[in-house]
């Protein structure tokens, strides 16, 4: 790589790829810009817009197919097969640092860069010259930190990757924006699943698969038959609402079983666990076990907690210091010392 790298950042049209963008052609001599489809849009941007504000070309990318294949046939299948899948993390692996980095390396790139808010340590990070694998760290603002969606990257991409929010909190960028004129060409920003505008997973999944829900009992923790369900395809641990079935105090799922079609649920003074076994373990830290301080993060939104972490060769036994609510199989479970990722894996 020469020192003057190619580098293709990647925009959506929202106010963070637009502020990213700008700063990236500050920083960097090469730069063009990437945008990539899903088949799932509804409203598409103007890439001549976004061509005209920064001056470098962009290039639009249709990835519909590996989007299909790679991401909405992950979710469906995660959920039929009674887990609950976290698309925008495998978006992350198998789409935007896949995907589309393959086509922005055919295109001549040798770095990319995206508006993320996290931090990643590699040799392009300002005042770290010899790093020997990089990392990834949370972003400056944690209310918007996106460590926990990108915490499976491997070291080979993160090495190649760029993140120029990485310091910036969202009203900075706000501000930012507004100083140099930046308009976002797509209109607002969503937090929810891009493929699922109305949270209908379950409608969704039954259209994916023209599957017909499959009825079951609702168990206690007693073990006593409380009413029945509609499909478990619809149900996630930890779930409150859309049970349905009155109680001396509101149910909560607190396990999904596919081999019996049950639904098992609990009071939400029972839904807490102090253990887990977590698949697929990601890793990227010289240690890996009697690390002091590690705190495990269970879901985006979730604040780490403190626990103990011991290996059975590629699976992770987890002890928290204090039992946490909806341990949720199938959502990634991802590793901190500080700020930094150390790793991450599916929880079983």
């Amino acid at each position: 790589m020469s020192d003057s790298p190619v580098v293709a950042v990647a925009l959506s049209g929202g106010i963070d790829s637009l502020v990213a963008g700008f700063l990236i052609k500050q920083r960097f001599k090469k730069v063009f810009g990437v945008h990539f489809t899903t088949g799932y849009e509804k409203d598409v941007p103007d890439v001549s817009a976004l061509a005209s504000v920064f001056g470098f070309p962009v290039h639009t990318i249709d990835l519909s197919r590996e989007f299909e294949t790679r991401v909405v046939d992950y979710f469906v299948s995660t959920y039929m097969a009674g887990r609950t899948p976290n698309p925008c993390l495998v978006c992350n692996m198998q789409i935007k640092f896949k995907a589309l980095f393959d086509h922005a390396q055919k295109l001549g790139a040798d770095l990319m860069a995206t508006g993320h808010y996290a931090t990643v340590v590699n040799r392009y990070t300002p005042g770290r010259k010899k790093i020997e694998q990089a990392w990834l760290e949370r972003g400056t603002d944690l209310n918007k930190d996106q460590s926990y969606f990108l915490s499976m990257l491997s070291p080979e991409i993160l090495d190649k990757l760029v993140f120029p929010l990485a310091g910036f909190t969202k009203n900075r960028v706000r501000e930012f924006a507004g100083q140099h004129n930046l308009v976002p060409v797509v209109p607002g920003e969503s937090q929810d699943i891009c493929f699922l505008p109305d949270k209908n997973h379950g409608a969704f999944i039954n259209a994916k698969t023209k599957v017909s829900p499959k009825p079951g009992p609702v168990v206690d923790s007693q073990g006593r038959i409380v009413g029945s369900h509609q499909g478990l395809h619809k149900f996630t641990v930890g779930q409150r609402r859309g049970i349905n079935i009155p109680g001396p105090a509101p149910y909560y799922v607190k396990k999904i079983d596919m081999n019996t079609n049950t639904l098992h649920v609990c009071f939400k003074s029972d839904l807490a666990q102090k253990r887990m076994k977590v698949e697929q373990m990601a890793w990227n830290y010289p240690e890996k076990e009697n690390i002091k301080n590690l705190t495990v993060q269970i879901r985006y939104g979730h604040k780490a907690a403190p626990a103990d972490l011991d290996w059975d060769e590629t699976l992770g036994i987890v002890t928290f210091d204090t039992p946490q609510n909806a341990v949720t199989p199938g959502q990634a479970a991802v590793f901190y010392h500080g700020n930094r990722v150390l790793g991450a894996g599916f929880i079983q």
